[in-house]
């Protein structure tokens, strides 16, 4: 017995010691709520409370955090008090989930190192060749030049001038003018946008926009404050095959996505296969 407290009663005392100070320490603190034997203590809030705004909103703050926190814990305590020993056993659940989040982080940490991100032009047009059919358009698309100036400064010719020159020179022009003299504007030239967004810019409702495009590519409208013109250069309506440049970033994204599926699939049988070759495993099928 001597021996034991001579070995132990250094570590026995460090412990009590500390049991102590952390006593006092909680003692010395203002407690704010409690559930059970769980307490939430003012400092708890002060971290959670930003500094530099006025009382009633830090104490609007402090109230909700504080009701969130009691909530919590009388349901865990609801829980621990009406499941059973074998239903409040985690460990196979945490083990599960460390599992999962290891393997998660160790294939993510792969893809980025060894998998191939490249995707070239040509292989976006193969891939759009080959599903054109999953490409339908679900909105009436356009490339087109928007333009709102105010009625004392439009000059509508001079406008429709700068707008059918869709050269370099001649959009650099438009520029310029749409910077000195428009309320807005927009140049969707080498771009496709949805023509609803377009139409969101015209005091005017286009109760059949697939109908009006097909007839019109200049649109002009004036009211009491301003001259609006709209420009249509180009055109896709629902429901046809969407232009390759418009679903660009889409097909992008499929191949990569296609290519992240080949890859981990690859890796799991690259490592199943080392497993074997190694003697990393065994499978026991008597046993079964």
């Amino acid at each position: 017995m001597f021996d034991f407290i001579k070995k132990y009663g250094l570590v026995i005392l460090v412990g009590l010691f500390i049991f102590s100070c952390n006593e006092k320490a909680d003692k010395g603190k203002k407690v704010i709520a409690e559930v059970g034997d769980k307490k939430l203590y003012q400092s708890d809030i002060a971290s959670v409370v930003p500094g530099g705004i006025e009382k009633e909103d830090s104490t609007v703050i402090a109230d909700d955090y504080v009701r969130k926190w009691v909530k919590k814990e009388l349901l865990i305590q609801k829980a621990e008090e009406n499941l059973s020993q074998e239903q409040k056993n985690l460990n196979r659940e945490i083990e599960d989930y460390r599992n999962s989040l290891i393997i998660y982080k160790y294939k993510n940490e792969l893809i980025k190192q060894r998998m191939d991100t490249l995707v070239t032009d040509m292989q976006i047009e193969e891939y759009y060749q080959n599903h054109q059919e999953n490409f339908n358009l679900s909105q009436n698309i356009v490339k087109a030049i928007f333009i709102k100036v105010p009625a004392e400064f439009a000059n509508p010719d001079q406008i429709k001038l700068l707008c059918s020159n869709t050269a370099v020179e001649g959009l650099n022009e438009l520029r310029e003018y749409c910077l000195q003299y428009a309320k807005g504007f927009d140049i969707f030239t080498d771009n496709w946008v949805d023509f609803e967004a377009v139409l969101k810019n015209i005091p005017h409702d286009i109760a059949e926009p697939g109908e009006f495009l097909k007839r019109n590519t200049l649109f002009e409208l004036t009211d009491a404050d301003y001259y609006y013109l709209v420009s249509i250069l180009d055109y896709k309506l629902r429901n046809e095959i969407a232009p390759v440049d418009f679903v660009y970033e889409n097909i992008r994204n499929l191949i990569l996505n296609r290519r992240k599926i080949d890859f981990l699939k690859q890796m799991e049988e690259n490592v199943y296969t080392e497993g074997i070759r190694n003697n990393k495993f065994k499978i026991y099928k008597e046993n079964r």
